[in-house]
């Protein structure tokens, strides 16, 4: 991909990836649902698991998995606010950039 990607749309696709389940998911397979996304490596999605966590918008636990414990990661009442400004700044900010690349006109 020749976009960077900042801090915030990395913040948002990760809240996006483990609001889909209710109960949680684990980082190996939010690693993976993020990558049909963007190209991220698990190096680069822990420190925002991490900082998601600390901002409270992320709540962690373990589970058992096969004799060994695996992460969990839950969006919590704060994180879905949080997603949804994301959601209405995307929608406002991806309007925008789409109409300049097609040319048209679009309102300030």
């Amino acid at each position: 991909m020749v976009f960077n990607t900042g801090a915030a749309l990395l913040d948002a696709i990760v809240l996006a990836v483990v609001s889909k389940e209710e109960e949680g998911t684990y980082g190996y397979k939010i690693t993976q649902d993020v990558r049909k996304a963007i190209d991220v490596s698990e190096s680069t999605l822990y420190p925002v698991l991490r900082r998601l966590q600390k901002d409270g918008c992320l709540i962690v636990y373990d589970r058992e998995c096969g004799g060994r414990n695996r992460r969990y990661y839950k969006i919590t009442r704060p994180g879905l606010e949080k997603l949804e400004d994301y959601r209405n700044e995307w929608e406002d900010y991806s309007s925008k950039i789409s109409a300049l690349f097609s040319g048209k006109e679009f309102g300030v």
